[in-house]
């Protein structure tokens, strides 16, 4: 095993966590705005999340071919979920009232999202990437069946000689890239859920000065 195949896994594991990030995001807060797409979105992610990874590798590279790009696409896809989801679960769930000030000061629907309840959700919208970053990592593994290398292709070469020693290397390293992001994003999200309460309060108070004002 190689430094180049654990950083081909690191790249595969960043660039997906990039465009799933985004793309989980603007679903989620379509989702939120638009109730007549809401159970397409929903749906539509909840029922890429059971398809077996191996299974939707397989189609995507009889239609873009075996390659790093199509390792990509399917790990975003198979990752949405937890983004989507806690996107929509985290605007839901602001205190109506902060809302309600917001909407009194005259903000638009845009502003009151990114101004507000974006940063009110924030927290539990991290938790849905730290989810799907650390999932994504063991999803990358069988990207090595399409030609996107990383640990994937060193997994299995090492099971196809029986090379023990090679095989712990490669499952110790992914091991540890999976705690390290997990420990690592795991300390940032109780930072966040610990500020929450506060933030609320900062900004109900906030709010409601202006919309007296």
């Amino acid at each position: 095993m190689t430094m180049e195949r654990v950083l081909q896994h690191l790249y595969l594991v960043g660039m997906a966590a990039g465009f799933t990030i985004i793309s989980g995001l603007v679903l989620g807060i379509l989702a939120y705005l638009y109730k007549p797409v809401r159970p397409f979105v929903l749906w539509t992610v909840d029922i890429l999340q059971t398809i077996p990874v191996l299974a939707l590798l397989g189609v995507l590279s009889i239609v873009a071919g075996s390659s790093s790009t199509t390792v990509i696409i399917g790990i975003v896809l198979y990752s949405l979920l937890p983004v989507v989801r806690n996107t929509y679960v985290g605007l839901t769930s602001v205190d109506p009232a902060i809302k309600e000030a917001a909407t009194g000061m005259g903000m638009t629907k845009v502003q009151k999202i990114i101004s507000v309840e974006l940063q009110l959700a924030f927290p539990m919208i991290f938790t849905g990437i730290r989810i799907a970053i650390v999932t994504s990592i063991g999803t990358a593994v069988f990207g090595a069946v399409v030609g996107g290398g990383g640990l994937g292709s060193v997994i299995n070469r090492a099971i196809l000689i029986q090379d023990m020693d090679t095989l712990l290397e490669a499952t110790l390293a992914l091991m540890v890239m999976a705690v390290v992001f997990d420990f690592g994003m795991g300390y940032v999200e109780k930072r966040l859920k610990a500020r929450r309460i506060q933030t609320v309060l900062e900004e109900d108070s906030t709010l409601q000065g202006k919309e007296i004002v």
